[in-house]
């Protein structure tokens, strides 16, 4: 295994993938920033999500714009607010007479395929924890600050999931879960606090625009990194010279996930982001399995079982995000081979 492994990673180049990886994670993630805006536009202004999604993008790019400082601010302020109201609703939901331990039971039509294509469409939720490494150079000591953000978000973000999901799977089941088009507002109606229902409203609204504020963050910064090593336009890798953020990147970010917000639909950006997030985290599992024991390589099991797992559930997503998200990688791949072959044949 480590042979061909290595002689796959020789024959491609080490740069392609590094490449390939990249453009996963700016194609994947792009799709993650429409997706949530589109949330918010479902939210505030169903009949006119669209115009309210692409609204939405316009004015966190505004955000991002003025500096960092300005975006954690106001970063800090969504997590509290969307904390609060999801408490409320696991404290109606558990407290009510609705809630019943048994509709916990997983039951017998659940199958080994959709356990895994709902774990794919689930990683959507949880990739965002690197967020804290793509924004590294913004980071004080980030050697000492990374290591330590990173399974402290992870672990604070999976404990917040479970205690939602137990409680909103206590008062509506699976199968009323399933068929909830807004789950927390269908939770606090059936847990019968109907009170609850515009606060949960507003609140998936400020979440859904606090992921948008972090994801757009982390997708220009990536493209700022792409961009310094010449495999996106060099133009991007600006930095403002008073707000020290790379302001064309953003500005360039914006407007792609505007278009996309404006044109696409929540259910496909989940599923094609999944799949391009995927292939992301699959490479740097490879990349962790060519580490020299003193670059701090892992046990090798740790990156082999990764990256068989990322590739699993990349391909258990539904076929249409499977099919649209290897052609747009293919799109890159082949972008990549045509810029190295006029490389090359430029004196």
């Amino acid at each position: 295994m480590v042979c061909s492994l290595t002689f796959f990673l020789w024959f491609f180049g080490v740069v392609l993938w590094g490449y390939l990886a990249g453009w996963a994670f700016v194609v994947g993630k792009t799709a993650s920033c429409a997706a949530m805006a589109l949330t918010v536009g479902s939210y505030v202004w169903p009949g006119q999500a669209h115009a309210v999604a692409v609204c939405a993008v316009v004015a966190l790019t505004a955000v991002n714009y003025a500096g960092v400082r300005k975006s954690a601010l106001l970063t800090r302020v969504v997590v509290a607010v969307v904390l609060a109201v999801l408490a409320s609703v696991v404290v109606a939901a558990l407290t009510s007479d609705a809630a019943d331990a048994a509709r916990l039971d997983v039951g017998s039509d659940a199958t080994a395929g959709g356990v895994l294509q709902a774990a794919g469409l689930l990683f959507f939720a949880f990739a965002g924890y690197a967020r804290v490494a793509t924004l590294g150079e913004e980071v004080r000591d980030p050697a000492i600050v990374i290591p330590r953000a990173i399974p402290i978000a992870l672990g604070i973000t999976f404990v917040v999931y479970t205690v939602v999901a137990v409680s909103v799977l206590m008062v509506l089941g699976p199968h009323g879960l399933a068929e909830a088009a807004a789950p927390l507002s269908d939770a606090a109606r059936a847990a019968g606090a109907d009170w609850l229902i515009p606060v949960v409203r507003v609140g998936a609204a400020v979440a859904a625009l606090g992921s948008l504020l972090a994801l757009i963050l982390g997708v220009s910064r990536t493209t700022l990194a792409m961009s310094r090593d010449r495999h996106l336009p060099h133009a991007l890798a600006a930095v403002h010279p008073k707000f020290r953020v790379p302001h064309r990147a953003e500005l360039v970010v914006g407007a792609v996930v505007a278009v996309v917000a404006a044109t696409g639909d929540v259910r496909g950006a989940i599923g094609f982001s999944s799949f391009g997030v995927l292939v992301y985290y699959a490479i740097a599992n490879a990349s962790a399995w060519t580490l020299a024991p003193d670059e701090g390589r892992p046990h090798r099991i740790i990156p082999a079982v990764g990256l068989t797992g990322c590739l699993l559930l990349a391909f258990a997503l539904p076929l249409s995000s499977v099919v649209s998200g290897a052609a747009v990688l293919a799109v890159g791949v082949a972008a990549y081979g045509l810029r190295r072959a006029v490389a090359a044949r430029t004196p």
